[in-house]
């Protein structure tokens, strides 16, 4: 039997829980509603609303994709490679730690999971513009030049909660009776938990791996510190070519990116949902 959460009828309470509702949705929508609007501008400026629209700023983002530009310090392209090199990177080693620190945690003392996810969720809470700078005077007081792990560590750093919190609740339904079956059966511990736990755990573990990559591809304000010219990403590139007036192509290449966002966000909600396959 499925119970309503508002009532059949009318009332105070079905009316504040729908305005509170539908601002929500305005209020999350309306960004990217104005975003993809003025990316079918055919304007040279960006002033709201468009006066006429066309798809000129999609085929000049094809172009910039397409051929090198000498005004930049990095292409999009190269900026692009460099996001996703960044993003895979972070994606699998913040995969590595999470999945058998989930699985300690989650079999471990109460008391001492609580305290290792609060330690975890620092990242969260911290500011990202004092992160950004503890990270560069970090980076700036070693005597060896990191290269793109001066990108891909506080990267790490910032995602890590997100991949935990998602291989916890993915290990949060698993018995620990099925482990005990399993070496009850002669499996070793360790067999047990790879033919066992770690399939149960797919889910989570996808689920994870998406956001870290959602995240890491998108994060601007830790990069900002830390990109140099050799090594700079697509939200910075992209930053410096609104910094001085609105460049109506990123909006056009903003939609791309969102739309992708968007694609991956529902295979997370598709995995959560109790699949643990993407299809």
């Amino acid at each position: 039997m499925r119970v309503g959460l508002l009532p059949a009828q009318g009332g105070s309470y079905r009316w504040v829980m729908l305005t509170l509702a539908t601002m929500g949705i305005l209020i999350s929508a309306l960004p990217v509603a104005v975003v993809t609007l003025m990316s079918f501008s055919a304007a040279e400026t960006s002033g709201f609303p468009p006066s006429e629209f066309s798809l000129r700023w999609y085929g000049e983002v094809a172009r910039m994709f397409s051929n090198e530009d000498a005004s930049s310090a990095q292409s999009v392209v190269d900026s692009t490679l460099t996001s996703l090199l960044v993003a895979v990177i972070v994606m699998m080693i913040s995969t590595v730690v999470c999945v058998p620190l989930a699985y300690a945690l989650a079999r471990g003392e109460r008391r001492i999971r609580a305290g290792m996810e609060l330690l975890f969720t620092l990242p969260l809470v911290f500011p990202l513009v004092m992160l950004g700078i503890a990270f560069l005077l970090i980076a700036e007081g070693l005597a060896w030049e990191l290269g793109i792990w001066r990108i891909i560590i506080p990267h790490i750093a910032l995602v890590l909660p997100f991949v935990l919190r998602n291989c916890l609740s993915a290990m949060g339904g698993i018995s620990v009776e099925l482990e005990e079956a399993a070496i009850s059966l002669g499996a070793p511990p360790l067999r047990a938990i790879w033919d066992i736990v770690v399939p149960l755990m797919k889910a989570g573990i996808l689920a994870g791996l998406i956001f870290a990559l959602i995240i890491s591809f998108n994060e601007f304000t830790i990069t900002f510190f830390m990109y140099t010219i050799d090594v700079s990403t697509l939200p910075i590139w992209m930053y410096s070519r609104t910094v001085s007036s609105l460049d109506p192509s990123t909006l056009a290449l903003s939609v791309y990116i969102i739309a992708a966002d968007v694609i991956l966000i529902l295979l997370v909600d598709k995995l959560i949902a109790g699949r643990a396959n993407l299809f």
